[in-house]
């Protein structure tokens, strides 16, 4: 069935940029839901941001408000997470999700990613 894969990925420095990627396959991504959230050794998961099928609503975690932008490419069957000005306090796995319904729980996705490394440095 549905399948989603993060990519993009890296080491930056602090204050600098990283743009990640959430490809899409195995349903109709129009008619999904899309999260990002992010899991550090020994903490829980944590959501970071979500956005509708439709791309009309936006949810953000208050720790990332006015830095990360996620955005959806319908055509492309791909989400994004733009993230600015990265704190070595966003250091985690970031892990997209899938779900029919949009949502600020981890509980509430259904679909999962493999995961993706974040490491900003100071």
């Amino acid at each position: 069935q549905v399948q989603v894969v993060e990519s993009g990925g890296g080491s930056v420095q602090a204050g600098g940029s990283l743009r990640l990627s959430c490809s899409f396959s195995g349903g109709t991504f129009s008619r999904y839901a899309m999260g990002w959230f992010r899991q550090v050794p020994g903490k829980e998961r944590e959501f970071v941001a979500a956005i509708s099928w439709s791309g009309v609503t936006t949810n953000y975690a208050d720790f990332v408000k006015g830095r990360f932008t996620i955005s959806r490419d319908n055509g492309k069957n791909t989400v994004y997470l733009q993230m600015n000005s990265l704190k070595p306090e966003d250091t985690a796995v970031y892990y997209c999700a899938a779900d029919p319904f949009i949502g600020v729980e981890a509980r509430e996705y259904d679909y999962w990613g493999q995961g993706t490394q974040v490491t900003v440095s100071s």
